[in-house]
């Protein structure tokens, strides 16, 4: 028996590794199309990433989505985005933000997709800056 259950293993590994690389670099397009026209999404999370059968990527729900200009300070709202894709700045408050909002929801679904669960499933915004100090 040549090969065996490792290379199998390996194999299956670098192949999600591969989708990972892909879906995440479709996200990271996606976004940037959206923040180069001043749109910052504010909710993305698992269920907000829409893939087809061919493996491509589309972000949907634009429900908590808002118009800014970085050159402008306005204030936002701090409650948006699910718990678990909440930038810290969130949690404690912020209403001034930008980009980096989205870019930590995509970090933390990098991880997901890497660890194969949710990273941070806090229930409160105490338990969730607990788990992330």
């Amino acid at each position: 028996m040549s090969g065996g259950f490792l290379p199998v293993c390996y194999s299956i590994i670098f192949l999600l590794a591969l989708q990972i690389k892909c879906f995440m670099q479709q996200l990271l397009r996606g976004l940037e199309h959206c923040h180069s026209r001043g749109v910052l999404h504010r909710d993305i999370k698992g269920s907000n990433l829409l893939v087809d059968n061919n493996g491509n990527l589309k972000i949907g729900d634009f429900g908590l989505a808002t118009i800014y200009d970085p050159k402008k300070k306005q204030p936002l709202t701090s409650r948006v985005v699910t718990l678990w894709y909440r930038a810290p700045e969130l949690l404690l408050g912020a209403t001034e933000y930008g980009e980096a909002i989205d870019m930590w929801s995509v970090g933390c679904i990098l991880a997901e997709l890497l660890a194969g669960k949710p990273i941070m499933p806090g229930r409160t915004e105490v338990s969730f800056m607990n788990q992330s100090s």
